[in-house]
């Protein structure tokens, strides 16, 4: 899937290259890495489909924006049922995603079944293998995905494969442009490979310094701030006893910033606490799972983090950025950790 990551990649350098023709522009970074992010999952998603895909895509994001204002407001009971203006727009919102990828879903099986299809996007996989599935417990109801579930692993393709990466890059390159020696060594480390030439997978998955930032950025600035977790069983952790049918909250970014984890400067970027690899900077502990851990950890991790090298390397080879006067910090959770105001920066291209 590396040739979608450059392809975006590419058409968001041309656009940025044609905004700054008199060799700088200010932007803002936000809706950009979003609108990247977004175009990189619909066609690794739903391949020669990506532009149904998008829709669907943005129906989603709106979905999530209006649940994010729901679940701020005070709780009362029933109140989810009562026909408002925002819950008469979640269940329109909801019946056209349903028919949409129902209809995108019902098109690629037939396009299977009849052996028509060479895609190999997430969804013709994700269907081949439940087909497979299927055949081999003789054709049974009771086994494999229903067309439900199959929607539901689709709406999750955007927000594992579109929301997480999208606020990775936007912190990443807003805490460049407050460490400008970071960003020099970073870009020092990517034109050292890759000069200008188109990054290469292998190499990609090796940079060192890179890697560093981004992991350092995942720690301070987790995309998801905390987990949840139901027990299904009676379990002892320690000296801890859990009942079956608790929740465990994880609060990632509390133990991320926590000074008997991290020491002293834990809320200061300092990338160097990764530089001998992740197991080096958590003592073994468990202390780092901005993609989750155990067997429940993020499928979609090496997917996310190479999109994020790829996008990281060709912004770095193309231009500078440092923060505008416009820009305020102010983090804020809606599903995942955004910019409230926005990411503005000024972007200045690289003298060839």
């Amino acid at each position: 899937m590396l040739p979608i990551f450059f392809n975006s990649c590419n058409d968001l350098i041309i656009k940025w290259e044609e905004m700054s023709s008199d060799g700088s522009c200010e932007i803002d970074l936000w809706p950009f890495l979003q609108n990247l992010t977004s175009d990189i999952i619909a066609r690794a998603a739903f391949g020669s489909s990506y532009e149904e895909g998008r829709r669907i895509f943005e129906l989603l994001k709106e979905q999530a924006q209006l649940a994010a204002q729901s679940m701020m407001k005070d709780y009362i009971p029933g109140w989810r049922f009562i026909p408002t203006a925002m819950h008469r727009r979640m269940k329109e919102i909801n019946r056209e995603i349903k028919a949409s990828l129902k209809d995108l879903i019902n098109n690629k099986e037939k396009a299977l079944e009849v052996g028509e299809t060479t895609e190999n996007d997430l969804l013709c996989l994700l269907l081949e293998s439940n087909h497979k599935e299927i055949e081999e417990h003789g054709n049974s109801k009771t086994i494999g995905m229903s067309i439900e579930e199959v929607i539901e692993e689709c709406k999750l393709f955007y927000f594992a494969g579109q929301e997480t990466t999208s606020t990775l890059l936007v912190w990443t390159m807003v805490i460049l442009s407050m460490h400008p020696d970071w960003q020099a060594r970073a870009r020092e480390e990517v034109l050292q490979v890759f000069g200008k030439q188109k990054p290469d997978f292998l190499v990609l998955s090796h940079l060192k310094i890179v890697t560093m930032i981004l992991n350092e950025v995942l720690r301070l600035y987790s995309p998801v701030i905390g987990l949840n977790r139901n027990v299904d069983e009676d379990v002892k952790l320690g000296n801890l006893s859990l009942p079956a049918g608790v929740q465990v909250s994880l609060p990632t970014i509390m133990v991320h910033h926590n000074p008997e984890l991290w020491g002293d400067d834990a809320d200061n970027f300092n990338p160097e606490r990764f530089s001998e690899g992740v197991l080096k900077a958590t003592n073994g502990r468990v202390s780092f799972f901005p993609f989750g851990w155990g067997p429940r950890v993020c499928i979609g991790q090496n997917f996310s983090m190479l999109e994020a090298k790829m996008a990281l390397s060709m912004i770095l080879q193309h231009f500078t950025f440092e923060l505008s006067p416009a820009y305020a910090h102010a983090p804020v959770s809606v599903l995942t950790l955004q910019p409230r105001y926005g990411a503005h920066v000024i972007l200045r291209k690289l003298q060839v």
